[in-house]
């Protein structure tokens, strides 16, 4: 067989691995050595698997993840997600509409500390719905709201995933946090004006609050959001200004967080070893998954089909603003099916090559992608953060949930657009320090 054949077969097999299940990072790992070693020889491929082990776990750069993850699970684990919300809703709760402007609100600078759409979604839906109920809000609404913001945990700096996109596609991850920096601002925005529309068009949806915070009690409660912006600051004002790395800025992230949640009473010995635990298990996961996409790229690479495809794609008489449509409306279908990781670790090594041959900015590119992946957290039949809220509100039918956040998903379907036809949303913070 012919090595783009071979080629084929492997990627294909890493699709049916993937839809049965199996694990991301030994789906990989398999196709990965079995495709080195039929294009070359079994003792390159068993070679394969020692050094992109090494070579991955030494790479300074991926120290981060840990750092990261771990400064948004003491975050999580300590109910300082409820001491958020409450200082966002005593400033707008009492508006009609308030309290899911609030979740939105508050998912921002959780999102900011977390990284993370599932922990965001998770924590706002068991503290944002339950609130929101008490004022007879409509599920349309509450769930939408909860679902939108919980998009932000990937956008918003510092985000896993755009670390783990450098990593495959060897892009500076100090810029690729920043650039994501004003569109998730600019997103969340966009969200609450949708709600604020949505409820005056039918007001029915959001019952006005007839209590309204003190001022002494707004400034009171201000107490629980400083934190969040001292640690955010610390970190990616860092990373923004140039005082340090983005692995010393996570390292300085987490130790913020620890000291946060010590002095505040809310770390006990229980939460810091299931903080502990997550991290361990989290970084573990997303490492076996970079070591095995290091093995399945060079599998890719000997078979020829990303260079092949870019040589025939550059070829093509057609404006590179229709291809990348072409490629983005394949992320959106495959974003319906896949989980985010596993699309980028299966198309990145042929579709960034392309992309960078088209003439675009990589580093636009990978928010453009973060984007698209977030659609499809909110489109059926994966939808993983509808089903999130789902598990929290069992008694609401999921395909209510679904109905409930398509404007929200049309809207970020036309902020992506926006951010097609405006990149300096994206490359204006990242050229300042680059």
């Amino acid at each position: 067989m012919s090595p783009e054949l071979i080629g084929v077969l492997g990627i294909v097999l890493l699709l049916v691995l993937m839809l049965l299940n199996v694990s991301v990072g030994l789906s990989l790992f398999l196709v990965g050595f079995l495709g080195v070693s039929l294009l070359t020889d079994w003792s390159v491929g068993l070679a394969q698997l020692g050094t992109a082990a090494f070579g991955t776990a030494n790479n300074y750069s991926l120290s981060v993840i840990p750092l990261f993850i771990l400064m948004g699970m003491f975050m999580s684990n300590t109910g300082l997600g409820q001491d958020l919300f409450n200082a966002v809703d005593k400033w707008i709760g009492h508006l009609r509409g308030g309290l899911a402007i609030a979740t939105i609100g508050a998912s921002s600078i959780f999102a900011a500390i977390s990284g993370s759409t599932n922990a965001t979604t998770a924590t706002l839906a068991r503290i944002a719905i339950p609130e929101m109920d008490k004022y007879n809000y409509k599920y349309s609404l509450s769930t939408a709201s909860v679902a939108a913001g919980g998009t932000l945990g990937i956008l918003i700096p510092p985000s896993v995933i755009l670390i783990l996109y450098g990593a495959l596609t060897q892009e500076p991850i100090g810029p690729l946090l920043i650039g994501g920096l004003i569109p998730g601002i600019l997103l969340a925005l966009v969200f609450m004006l949708t709600i604020n529309l949505q409820v005056r068009l039918n007001p029915s949806i959001a019952p006005r609050s007839q209590e309204v915070s003190s001022m002494s009690d707004r400034m009171k409660s201000l107490q629980s959001v400083w934190p969040f912006l001292v640690i955010f600051i610390a970190s990616i004002g860092g990373i923004y200004f140039g005082v340090f790395t983005p692995t010393e800025a996570g390292g300085i992230g987490a130790m913020g967080a620890f000291l946060l949640t010590l002095f505040t009473r809310k770390l006990t010995w229980a939460k810091l070893l299931s903080s502990l635990d997550d991290t361990i298990r989290l970084s573990v996961m997303i490492f076996l998954i970079l070591i095995g996409a290091s093995i399945f790229g060079r599998f890719l690479a000997l078979s020829q089909i990303p260079m092949r495809l870019t040589s025939a794609v550059g070829s093509l008489d057609v404006s590179p603003y229709l291809i990348l449509a072409m490629i983005l409306l394949v992320y959106l279908i495959l974003g319906m099916f896949l989980e985010g990781i596993a699309i980028m670790v299966l198309t990145l090594p042929i579709v960034y090559p392309l992309i960078v041959q088209l003439g675009f900015d990589g580093l636009w590119f990978g928010i453009i992608i973060v984007m698209v992946l977030n659609i499809g957290v909110l489109t059926p039949p994966l939808g993983l953060s509808v089903f999130i809220i789902s598990g929290v509100i069992k008694h609401v039918p999921i395909e209510k949930i679904f109905r409930a956040v398509m404007p929200m998903v049309l809207v970020m379907i036309g902020f992506t657009v926006v951010l097609v036809i405006f990149p300096g949303i994206v490359t204006y913070l990242p050229s300042l320090i680059q």
